[in-house]
């Protein structure tokens, strides 16, 4: 091997987490006075009032957006690290918090407003009243059925007004709730049931995808005899009907198990059911992360602190006041949905909107026509959400009269090209984008701007939320300074009112995945011992704004140079043809890893050599020539899951000769295919 690389390779391994950083410093953009005048929140003594000095106490602002049953003693136990807990001796209820208190004012609000997929359907405003009505009965269901306190529910459904009803109704009965993402199968149904131990599935006959009835009541049933073969069992299905009384799906309903919910609710039609005084550190619901291996694990969230996370954050990040039309096209499937559709926004009276299908269909402008009908003043959805609309019509946002004044971005990191793109088209550049990191394990934003406070940066989150304090540290546990230029591992040094109590049934697997890489004293009661290890990369500029390079292992080691796929995929979509970018690694001989690029291309564009010689120059132009792709290829399309996400493994598998897996999942399976054949040899192939 030559002696240089040899030596680039031994020193990567001394410094595992260090990232090469490449991107430059981008632009400021700054909020307009129009939205200062109207923002929730202006004053920037808060991280003041949220320094170490003031910690945890500090938190009580969070808490005081709550309506209390009985106020708490201690604001953070930290007896048994790291299972913190906050707002001990608090009493309160999350349903009572998202509906009850808001009846006296707000009744006559809407509460959601439910978009169906087909165009020609009208769209469902649900009032604070009504969604009180509603959920009350639900309740009395669960009741009916035995369920009590603590028990767990498993609800496996689709973007529909009846999830969030089911999931509160539990909330108010201090049942735990699983939400399982409707696209998933129902063995991962299944898996999520039995490590639960729920005995109660509830889940809905068919919905609308890409304008097509999908038979959902299908996966319950595959749910059920899975966990029935690894031991569990399900008691009762309940299922909701898309259509009332129209049953929508070919799997037959078991007698004795199924059981329909709107024949339920005309047997409790009028009930009203108290909400339970829960403790304030009582789990509200399970969610479930995914792995590359083991088994999911199942996040525990909290009653009190995590309300009181999600409300402060919607009201003061994402500015909801109870006059606007908010609407996060996340799935509630998910974490966001969870916090920034259901728990966060309800907690402060909002108006949410509710869409059952995919922002693409019928074609890219639906979005912006839902925005424009409704009045849609505050849009959340995710960079995949955002290049996905990039691609189908760059100039579609533009046709719309919606007025957006304020954009979240969510879920990975955002490329500044995409960014630019978001505020200039999709914002008008008149709406702040607010680009937030954060966690499932999180329950709440962690690192964003303060819409009215901060200038904007594409493609970097912003500082730490008052109150968080987070740094970045090499493997040895060094910190590494602001503005440095290098990168290693997010950590936040503190807990924090949202974060996840612990992962159900497997506290070793807790504290291994989370902790164990920083904590130097097991036996430690002092929390200042117990950092918390994102498993992002990341670098701090001097104006103290982090930027996530993306998840440690989503880093690709060239000849010793560890570059973030992220700044990678950022460069290519720099070449105005590209529309989606994928970038994995490819295993080399000489240097380790190499990068493989993966694109598609805008409308009207044609693969040619050109564009791909555009891309390599491009990488090597922001990156440098270390970063040269092995290979770029063009294709017609990138794997993605339904939910959009592309499905880099499945790429990287090709790259490296490997068995790619089950891809039956997948949105579109059959490009998997054409990729492959591509790939490896076929003269089709479009690579450089």
């Amino acid at each position: 091997m030559n002696e240089s690389v040899e030596t680039e390779l031994r020193e990567a391994q001394i410094t595992e987490a260090e990232v090469a950083v490449h991107w430059s410093e981008e632009e400021y953009y700054n909020p307009s006075l129009q939205f200062i005048a109207q923002a929730n929140f202006t004053d920037p003594t808060i991280y003041d009032r949220f320094s170490e000095e003031h910690f945890p106490e500090c938190f009580k602002e969070y808490a005081d957006l709550l309506d209390w049953y009985q106020y708490w003693h201690t604001t953070l136990d930290t007896s048994n690290p790291p299972f913190w807990k906050w707002f001990v001796g608090g009493k309160i209820n999350a349903c009572y918090n998202c509906v009850d208190r808001h009846l006296a004012q707000y009744r006559s609000k809407a509460a959601f407003i439910f978009v169906p997929e087909p165009e020609d359907e009208p769209n469902i405003a649900m009032t604070y009243q009504e969604l009180y009505v509603r959920v009350n009965e639900v309740a009395a269901v669960l009741q009916s059925l035995g369920l009590k306190t603590g028990d767990r529910v498993t609800i496996h459904m689709p973007m529909v007004l009846e999830l969030p009803i089911t999931m509160l109704a539990c909330a108010r009965l201090g049942i735990i709730h699983s939400v399982v993402f409707a696209g998933f199968s129902g063995q991962a149904c299944a898996d999520r049931i039995v490590d639960s131990g729920s005995r109660i599935l509830v889940t809905m006959d068919g919905y609308y995808r890409s304008g097509t009835m999908l038979d959902h009541k299908v996966k319950a049933d595959e749910a059920v005899e899975a966990s029935a073969r690894a031991g569990h069992t399900v008691e009762k299905v309940l299922v909701w009907r898309r259509y009332p009384r129209q049953y929508q799906s070919q799997a037959p309903m078991v007698e004795g198990r199924d059981l329909f919910m709107d024949d339920l609710l005309q047997e409790h039609r009028g009930a009203r059911v108290e909400p339970v005084k829960m403790p304030a550190e009582a789990p509200l619901f399970l969610m479930y992360t995914s792995g590359t291996t083991g088994k999911p694990k199942g996040h525990q969230h909290g009653t009190g602190g995590y309300l009181a996370y999600t409300a402060w954050t919607s009201k003061m990040i994402q500015d909801i006041h109870p006059e606007d039309v908010y609407w996060c096209m996340a799935d509630i499937g998910w974490i966001t949905g969870h916090s920034y559709i259901v728990y966060g926004p309800l907690a402060v009276a909002a108006t949410s909107v509710i869409y059952e299908g995919v922002p693409t269909y019928p074609d890219a402008g639906r979005p912006f026509r839902i925005a424009e009908e409704l009045g849609v003043n505050i849009f959340h959805t995710s960079p995949t959400a955002i290049r996905m609309l990039r691609k189908a019509g760059p100039e579609t946002p533009l046709r719309y009269n919606h007025q957006f004044k304020h954009m979240t971005t969510v879920g990975e990191p955002i490329e500044p090209e995409v960014w630019r793109w978001y505020y200039h088209v999709v914002g008008k550049e008149k709406a702040v984008i607010v680009d937030t990191w954060w966690q499932t394990e999180t329950g709440g934003f962690l690192c964003t701007t303060i819409p009215a406070i901060h200038p904007m940066k594409p493609g970097s989150a912003g500082p730490a939320l008052p109150g968080i304090y987070a740094t970045i540290l090499d493997d040895d546990g060094n910190v590494i300074p602001p503005g440095a230029g290098k990168a290693g591992n997010m950590v936040i040094r503190n807990p924090w009112p949202g974060i996840t109590q612990g992962i159900w049934g497997d506290p070793d697997r807790f504290v291994q995945t989370y902790y164990a890489r920083y904590n130097k004293d097991r036996n430690s009661k002092d929390w200042r011992d117990w950092p918390y290890f994102a498993g992002d990369a990341a670098t701090q500029a001097g104006d103290g704004y982090f930027r996530i390079l993306g998840r440690v292992d989503d880093v690709i080691n060239v000849a010793g140079h560890r570059l973030g796929t992220k700044e990678l995929e950022s460069a290519v979509l720099t070449v105005e043809e590209v529309a989606e970018a994928a970038v994995v690694p490819r295993v080399d001989e000489l240097k380790g890893r190499v990068p493989d690029v993966y694109v598609s291309l805008k409308p009207g564009y044609t693969p040619t050599p050109e564009i791909q010689q555009k891309i390599v120059k491009a990488v090597e132009e922001l990156i440098g020539k270390i970063a040269r792709p092995k290979n770029v290829y063009i294709m017609p399309d990138l794997p993605k899951t339904r939910s959009g996400k592309l499905m880099r493994r499945v790429l990287a598998s090709i790259s490296n000769g490997q068995d790619v897996g089950d891809v039956t999942t997948l949105a579109n399976p059959d490009v998997v295919d054409l990729i492959r054949k591509s790939v490896r040899g076929d003269d089709t192939a479009d690579s450089f």
